[in-house]
């Protein structure tokens, strides 16, 4: 057979906690259906189907426990499914049979260690049609993969993992904040509340199960902003032969794009002549990454200046009863996966307004700069990457509410301004964080790890002949 008659499209695996989700979520999903639409015959390996996506598969974890495990893990579902809080009847009773199902598993749980009981990972090339060629990973954290299945995967296939934050560094945070015991192995953890929270403190142990796994691993590390790649290096996960890059977050600037804001207000409900200003996150007011206080301490502060002007703060992501602060109004908006819903949002405001304690490189960002919306944002993470401060923008020091109602206040008060940084964000998407580049990048990155994988393979073939 010829190589032309052998040719096929390539096989990618993209595997991700969820289809719904936070920004890591979003990110897979995008990446994934670029793939499809550039004729990449592309998979997405899901730990809860909870959305909508071409060619998805779930990981069937649970079909592969015990069947008293499986005869009880049912009804916990069902009732979870009931349950409005984990406190209630149904959410306790969900709990007492997920328990009593696999009594060690979450005896260990119960011991500070985090959950890594998912048997089908060790199989995952094994679920799409076709064994895929280069396999992608998206937030390992999420409830549904077993890191130590690294190894064996990336010994298989050419695997990339993307950091969409930095709890594959830590014995159990998403974002260790101000602690750094991270880069020493953990332990005496000073914060078992912060997402991802652990009952007791082995948190030392935590970050040896996930550094064992990795650095035993043939993995490709990548992540979004130059910010997390230097807590990579800064880590002790990467050694010299670590394939370590930093590829930036993109958006699809067809959909994500300037736009009528009078329109855009009516068709929200939004008032035509008042001053909106836009927050957006998962988990906004329940975060503590998010820096929703912050926000809302800012917003009673400017309240408090007595403005003539009305202005409205509008938070997208969960719904609450409005506030009010003279004549400042703090509304929530229910969450919204419409990617041209939120962008009608972005193009409806003057202002976007990002208070994060913590962050990578935060999609809601270049999603308001693509539609032409300057940020007022904290000065934390990769957001100095995104928001060039006074150009696209301005940055304020995070968890200063003082700070943020100034930069606020003086970017609404000051159109002529707002309108060149308008320009200026809307310039600096289409330079640096498109999706397409994201896509080109990963594409280009897989071929050469592909390309890599052979030359390995025939050196050794090579070896063993000679």
């Amino acid at each position: 057979m010829s190589p032309a008659e052998d040719a096929h499209p390539l096989r990618a695996l993209t595997v991700s906690p969820a289809v719904l989700g936070g920004g890591a979520e979003k990110v897979a999903l995008d990446l994934h259906e670029a793939y499809l639409a550039r004729g990449v015959d592309s998979w997405l390996a899901l730990g809860n189907v909870n959305g909508d996506a071409p060619q998805s598969l779930r990981i069937p974890n649970d079909s592969s426990r015990s069947l008293w495990a499986q005869a009880l893990i049912g009804p916990a579902r069902a009732l979870q499914a009931r349950s409005s809080r984990a406190s209630d009847v149904a959410g306790l009773l969900s709990r007492a049979l997920r328990v009593g199902a696999e009594p060690r598993r979450y005896a260990r749980v119960a011991r500070g260690h985090e959950d890594f009981d998912f048997p089908e990972s060790t199989r995952l090339l094994e679920l799409p049609p076709h064994v895929p060629e280069v396999v992608h990973f998206h937030n390992l954290h999420g409830s549904y993969f077993d890191v130590r299945a690294l190894p064996s995967i990336s010994s298989t296939a050419p695997t990339v993992l993307t950091l969409h934050d930095a709890w594959l560094l830590t014995g159990h945070c998403a974002y260790p904040l101000d602690c750094e015991r991270w880069m020493t192995g953990c332990g005496d953890c000073p914060d078992l509340d912060l997402y991802v929270p652990l009952r007791a403190d082995a948190s030392a142990d935590n970050w040896r199960v996930k550094h064992d796994a990795v650095t035993a691993s043939r993995v490709a590390i990548a992540t979004p902003s130059r910010w997390l790649l230097g807590m990579v290096e800064r880590s002790r996960l990467v050694h010299e032969r670590t394939d370590l890059r930093c590829v930036p977050n993109g958006v699809d600037t067809r959909v994500f794009k300037p736009g009528d804001k009078r329109g855009a207000r009516r068709e929200l409900g939004l008032p035509e002549d008042a001053r909106i200003a836009v927050f957006a996150a998962k988990g906004l007011r329940s975060s503590r990454f998010k820096g929703f206080p912050v926000l809302r301490d800012a917003i009673a502060l400017l309240g408090g200046r007595g403005t003539d002007k009305a202005t409205v703060f509008v938070a997208l992501g969960e719904e609450a009863p409005p506030e009010h602060f003279g004549n400042v109004t703090l509304v929530h908006s229910p969450f919204v996966r419409d990617p041209g819903q939120i962008a009608r949002f972005y193009q409806a405001a003057d202002l976007y307004v990002h208070p994060a304690l913590a962050e990578n490189l935060p999609l809601a960002i270049i999603e308001a700069m693509a539609c032409g919306t300057p940020v007022v944002a904290s000065d934390v993470g990769g957001i100095p990457e995104l928001v060039v401060s006074g150009e696209t923008g301005l940055l304020f020091p995070a968890s200063e509410p003082d700070a943020l109602a100034d930069a606020v206040e003086a970017l609404l008060g000051d159109e002529t301004r707002r309108s060149a940084m308008d320009a200026a964000a809307l310039a600096r998407v289409e330079a640096r964080f498109r999706l397409d580049a994201q896509v080109d990048a990963y594409l280009a990155w897989y071929a050469e790890l592909l390309e890599s994988r052979v030359r390995q393979q025939a050196a050794r073939h090579a070896d063993t002949v000679s």
